[in-house]
């Protein structure tokens, strides 16, 4: 059987993976972790039997694990079916019924939905909430979210990373305004937990969601970390799993993936990411000039993501003539009408910038020659 980056269409243009922020490859480890609990190990951790035993042993070591990662203690750490149980979790938690009315929240308008849409759910049930802005990097400003503090401001959730262009947010300085003004602060770190350093300490973050599939563990698994003495309304109501933050019988199977893909990403070094991504735009910047454009900090971006635009061109149309490569493009086609990114959008990116944007997310498997092979076809393309 062939490998998955191995896999040629027709058997001519080997298949390049561009889409890491997507969901990134399980990591070897990982796989060997869950290989027992396809066949033997089927125990429930919560049993009380010697069948249980192993698989509470795994869960509570993954939990450790996870915890590690982010400078946690274990029993900060909840699993989650993903980030976005994680934000659901973290953001209606917070915000419980009977408390939403006149609630204040902040966030920013270049979230991903699995933080903007549970926040209008809680607009629409009384809840109040303001959008601060970004700049043409798409960052935020501190300084903007310490004006949009009220004396009602019950929640501030803003993402560590952009999952489209990379950008990095002032995390620890917006943290300490919130701690300031005792204010719960959340961050979504789905885009950063494996591609920069976290600390939840030095952050002064209170809840931090993160999703295994973004850093080489398997699918269906994520963890919030919820800092001691945050008390949120569970989500899922039924027995007290975790502690009785989260119902549901613990998934031992994606715990131990989850667990050795943290443990390996504590030795990573993305420097090897990083120097290909500056290839891949240098290579970019030289051929194309200012027929190209890249959206994101130049600087303060995660290593891995490279966010560029064709001005002129539709981004969908330049991918569509690449087929081999795997990559995003900044813009959704709903019923043959093409939308603008809401992130490229609240930049103040220009409809001919917006339509034009693809992104490329790289990892640590991918090489120089795969970023050649994506050049030569862009020139192809746009000549």
């Amino acid at each position: 059987m062939r490998d998955f980056a191995e896999t040629t269409m027709a058997d001519t243009k080997p298949m390049i993976y561009f889409d890491h922020n997507g969901s990134a490859p399980t990591h070897p480890d990982a796989i060997c972790a869950m290989m027992p609990f396809l066949t033997s190990a089927y125990g429930n951790p919560s049993s009380g039997h010697w069948a249980a035993d192993p698989a509470k042993t795994v869960i509570e070591g993954a939990r450790a694990s996870v915890a590690h990662l982010i400078g946690a203690d274990a029993s900060e750490i909840v699993f989650t079916s993903g980030a976005t149980e994680a934000n659901n979790m973290a953001i209606k938690g917070v915000c419980a019924p009977g408390k939403i009315n006149g609630r204040h929240i902040i966030t920013t308008a270049i979230e991903h939905d699995a933080v903007l849409k549970p926040i209008r759910a809680l607009r629409a049930q009384g809840a109040k909430v303001t959008v601060v802005p970004v700049d043409h990097h798409g960052a935020v400003d501190p300084q903007s979210v310490q004006a949009a503090i009220t004396e009602d401001t019950g929640l501030i959730s803003i993402m560590m990373a952009n999952n489209e262009i990379g950008t990095v947010q002032p995390i620890a300085e917006i943290g300490m305004i919130a701690k300031h003004h005792g204010i719960p602060f959340h961050t979504d770190a789905a885009q950063g937990v494996g591609k920069i350093p976290v600390d939840v300490k030095a952050l002064d973050v209170d809840l931090l969601s993160l999703a295994g599939h973004k850093f080489g563990g398997p699918n269906g698994i994520g963890a919030l970390f919820i800092r001691k003495g945050q008390t949120l309304t569970p989500l899922l109501h039924g027995a007290g799993h975790e502690n009785g933050r989260r119902a549901g019988t613990e998934t031992v199977l994606l715990a131990s993936g989850l667990g050795a893909a943290a443990n390996a990403l504590a030795v990573k070094n993305q420097d090897h990411v990083r120097a290909l991504r500056d290839y891949f735009w240098n290579t970019l910047d030289q051929m194309f000039g200012d027929r190209v454009v890249l959206n994101g900090h130049p600087t303060k971006r995660v290593p891995n993501t490279l966010n560029i635009s064709f001005p002129g061109h539709i981004g969908a149309d330049i991918l569509a003539t690449m087929p081999h490569v795997a990559a995003t493009t900044g813009s959704a086609c709903h019923a043959g009408c093409i939308d603008m990114s809401h992130v490229l959008i609240a930049m103040g990116k220009s409809v001919d910038i917006g339509l034009g944007a693809i992104r490329f997310s790289l990892g640590s498997e991918n090489t120089k020659v795969e970023i050649d092979s994506v050049v030569q076809a862009l020139s192809n393309t746009l000549k």
